[in-house]
Formats: C-alpha cells, sequence, structure tokens
C-alpha cells in the first residue's frame, strides 16, 4: 500500500517552493494518506485531495468533505473546519506529490513520449507492438485510444495523457506488473496544464506540426501550441524528428540548444530517407552509409505513405532501444491500430476507410491518399468537428475537403453544447473550391449511410472523426451510437438494409 504522511507533504511542498503560506503545526501531525484524487467523485477514506481545474467549485469541495476528507490542497482559499494547504501551483503540486507517493515509478521505466499534430496514437501502437514483441510484452502503453499496464490487457483511456495523479498511479501499476518501458503519447496539454511536469523521456519523437487545438479553452495562439508541443525536446534525453515537418528548422535548433542528441527521417533528406514502394502497404528506409544497420525494406498492416513516415521513427526509436532490424520488419506488419484507417469493401467494390483524422494535416493525407489509391474514382468524405474546444478545426478542416474531397457530408461528431448545425456550418464555408458537392446530414448515421450508398466502384468513402468510437458526447452525456464501423459492416453483411 502506498502512503504519504501529512508532514512530508508539506516538506515536500517547501522544498520546491509551493507553499503559498507556511503553517508549522503541520509539521508535527499524525495524518498519513493512502490515497489521492482531485475528482469528487473517486474518494476513497485516507484521500489528500486537489483542488484543480478552473472551474473547481466550492460545492465540489463540500461534497469531498461529505465524504471523510480531512486535507486538502488548493490555491484559493475556502471557508472551511478542515485542513487546507494554499500551493503556488496546484498542478506543479499534484506531479511532485504522486511522483512521492507512488515511489518514484518513473525512475524504473524506460520512457519514449510521442507528440504532434497527426500520427501519435499510430506511432505508439507500432512502437508498442515492436517492443512488446521483442521484450516478451515486458512495455505499458498510454495513448489517446487505449491503456496498458500489465502489457496484455488493454482498457479505453480518456485523456489523450493522462492528469498527473492518474500517470503516476499508471506507471507504479506498469512497475508493479514486472514491466521495463512506457510507450506514451504526449499532448500539447499535457505540457500546457503540467500532466508531465518533471518527467524525463529517453526518447521523444516530434511527428508533425500544425495549428490545432487553437480554443479559449486549450491555445489561445498556433505560436503556444507550438510552443508546449516543443517542451518535449528539452525533457528527452534525445529526439527523432520528421525532416519533411513543418518547422523542422526550428524543432533541430531547439535541440542544438539544449543539447539533445537527433536523428531525423523523411522522404527527401534526413538521418534516414523514406522511398515509397508502389505496393501502398510497403516501403524502403535508406541511408548510404546506414549508420544504425536498419537500411531495408518494410511492410505494414495500414496503408498510406504518411504511415511510412510514423513507422521511420518508430524504426528509429526501436534502434536505439536495442532492437533488431529483424525483429521490426517481423511486428511492424502485425500492428493493428483501433480507428486508424480501418479498410472496409463494398460488394461493388468501393472502398471504405474509417478513420479518426480529425484536423487539417490528417484529412489532407488521408483525403490525397484516397486519390492516389484510385485516381479514376471520387473520394467521398464524411466528417464533422467537436463542440467546445479545437475551433480553429473546423476552417481548417474546410480547407482540406477543399484541396482533396469530391463529395463532402458534414455531420454531427461529439458536438457537447454547441449546435451541430453551427459547428458544420463554419466547416462548410470554409470549404471554397466550386468543385466539391457539399450535403449537410446532422444524423451522423444517416449521413453514413448515404455516402456507403454514393459510392461507386471505383470511389473511396472516408468517414473521419469518430473511429470505432460508439458513442456521441451531447451535453455533457455520452449519448450510445452504433459507430462508424460497425453500420458499414451492417451494411456491407446485409445490404438490403440501406
Amino acid at each position: 500500500m502506498y502512503s504519504l504522511t501529512l508532514t512530508e507533504v508539506y516538506q515536500l511542498l517547501d522544498q520546491h517552493h509551493l507553499l503559498k503560506k507556511a503553517d508549522e503545526s503541520l509539521l508535527d501531525t499524525a495524518i498519513a494518506f493512502t490515497y489521492l484524487s482531485y475528482d469528487s467523485r473517486d474518494i476513497k477514506a485516507d484521500t489528500l485531495f486537489f483542488c484543480k481545474g478552473k472551474n473547481f467549485k466550492a460545492q465540489h469541495l463540500d461534497s469531498v468533505i461529505d465524504q471523510g476528507v480531512e486535507v486538502y490542497l488548493s490555491e484559493k482559499h475556502y471557508e472551511t473546519v478542515k485542513t487546507e494547504i494554499l500551493v503556488t501551483d496546484i498542478r506543479e503540486a499534484m506531479a511532485i506529490i504522486a511522483q512521492k507517493f507512488y515511489h518514484d515509478p518513473q525512475e524504473h521505466l524506460i520512457k519514449i513520449g510521442i507528440t504532434g499534430t497527426k500520427g501519435k496514437t499510430t506511432a505508439a501502437y507500432f512502437l508498442f507492438t515492436i517492443l512488446s514483441h521483442s521484450l516478451n510484452q515486458s512495455v505499458a502503453l498510454f495513448s489517446s485510444e487505449e491503456t496498458t499496464v500489465d502489457g496484455k490487457t488493454m482498457t479505453p483511456s480518456k485523456l489523450t495523457t493522462p492528469e498527473a495523479l492518474v500517470l503516476y498511479r499508471q506507471m507504479a501499476q506498469a512497475v508493479n506488473n514486472g514491466l521495463t518501458h512506457v510507450v506514451m503519447e504526449v499532448s500539447s496539454q499535457a505540457y500546457k496544464t503540467k500532466r508531465v511536469f518533471g518527467l524525463s523521456f529517453d526518447i521523444g519523437i516530434f511527428l508533425n506540426i500544425s495549428p490545432d487545438h487553437i480554443s479559449p479553452i486549450e491555445h489561445p495562439t498556433f505560436e503556444d501550441y507550438f510552443f508546449c508541443k516543443r517542451q518535449l525536446i528539452q525533457n528527452s534525453k534525445q529526439m527523432i524528428l520528421n525532416h519533411d515537418s513543418n518547422y523542422y528548422e526550428i524543432l533541430a535548433d531547439d535541440c542544438q540548444k539544449v543539447k539533445v542528441p537527433f536523428y531525423s527521417y523523411g522522404h527527401q533528406l534526413g538521418t534516414y530517407q523514406i522511398k515509397d514502394a508502389t505496393e501502398p502497404h510497403s516501403f524502403a528506409l535508406y541511408n548510404p552509409a546506414d549508420p544504425f544497420l536498419i537500411n531495408g525494406d518494410y511492410r505494414l498492416a495500414l496503408l498510406g505513405a504518411f504511415n511510412h513516415e510514423n513507422a521511420a521513427a518508430v524504426i528509429l526509436a526501436a534502434h536505439l532501444l536495442g532492437i533488431s532490424r529483424s525483429d521490426i520488419q517481423d511486428s511492424l506488419p502485425k500492428s493493428q491500430i483501433p480507428g486508424r484507417m480501418n479498410l472496409l469493401k463494398k460488394p461493388n467494390g468501393a472502398y471504405i476507410f474509417i478513420d479518426y483524422a480529425h484536423n487539417y494535416l490528417s484529412i489532407k493525407a488521408i483525403g490525397d491518399f484516397a486519390k492516389q489509391l484510385r485516381p479514376k474514382g471520387r473520394v467521398i468524405i464524411m466528417t464533422g468537428s467537436a463542440g467546445g474546444k479545437a475551433l480553429s478545426r473546423r476552417p481548417d478542416i474546410g480547407k482540406a475537403l477543399s484541396e482533396c474531397a469530391d463529395v463532402v457530408f458534414l455531420t454531427s461528431d461529439d458536438p457537447a453544447f454547441e449546435d451541430p448545425g453551427a459547428i458544420t456550418a463554419e466547416i462548410h464555408q470554409a470549404i471554397t473550391n466550386p468543385a466539391v458537392t457539399v450535403y449537410e446530414e446532422l444524423d451522423r448515421k444517416k449521413a453514413v449511410v448515404q455516402a456507403f450508398s454514393m459510392a461507386k466502384k471505383e470511389d473511396t468513402v472516408i468517414l473521419a472523426g469518430k473511429g470505432t468510437e460508439q458513442m456521441m458526447k451531447v451535453h455533457d452525456t455520452e449519448v450510445p451510437y452504433e459507430g462508424d464501423f460497425q453500420i458499414v459492416k451492417r451494411l456491407i453483411d446485409k445490404p438490403t438494409e440501406h
């Protein structure tokens, strides 16, 4: 059982200069904590509670006190009869206390962090598959899709990068389960909100960058978004960079300034160059000198040159972790990623891709690939955008659709508290190519059926945004939704239903 005394908490906060107000009386108390929480719905006996977030309300604190909480940390004073510890930064306090509480599990794991605007989940699954194959399933995975702390059992994830209390709890579970490595996605919000404060990665991977997650509740500007992403460089022992990425020169310069060695890959330039094969599942990695002895042909289960880039990054990382080229070549084709480039085929021959693509880079990449794959057919894309966040995505999605789609179905995608019709109208307004035919159908199930029904033999349909998810976020409720993949599978198996 994990435990931390109130005296130890106070001393830890004092050591890190996080106390807003000194209270020496806390140094001689016998109170001990066996659980940490920031969620008023998740309280156990002897919980140390953290009042986290701009939207934290006094009634949440009243609720946890009613459940038996005796001590809480906060940046703001509340009128209660319980022990209050005021801190200057609640999120730093969470990270530092969680590390200590869970016996510094990060020190017992080799950590690989992956960031980028698109491809994080795909790259994470690629690397997890390779390492699991080579290291006898001794690898944890923290992705936006799934989490495993035993190397085998997958559970759905709630955030791309967990909050600090959850992150270190999961790391501790991984260590207790005998795991030696953790592959994790590192979001811009993870640095913005200090979820990974004080965490150093053995290898960092920076896949790409494009405007995303820009909104009043996320990043106010692209510069802020990019700055947060770049924090991975300062917190990694070595980096892998995509030479084809926008702002590569800035990333390389960052590495040089903080003296972090880096390696690169790309289709034209880089430590290793990607050579796409005619067969879309395959590619080659090439360096005339081949210092890492990884030159060779590689095959993926997924289609698309953009996945070749994700795989190239992972191959370099696997090499740095001591994995042989043959093991990498054997493992990559076995990697399947939920909701990423899942392909179904309509009885008439049309391709149906179900993908989580939800921003400019990802929609443009999959749309361009569809046109290359079937140049004689139409690219039919169904998409929307989530409500209440990443407002910059909407015009960016419209821009991508203008550049790569022939037919578009705009529909609902987790509207939350926004009007889904208003969201689709913003996307529609940004579609400036008059050759693109646009339909608006807010019932997502109907939109899937219409896109599917329209597809002729040479066409490619892309159902973008939700992947294999089977729920829709409406207001603050997760409403059951059959799922894009499941609807298409049913229509293929029972064609009379459409």
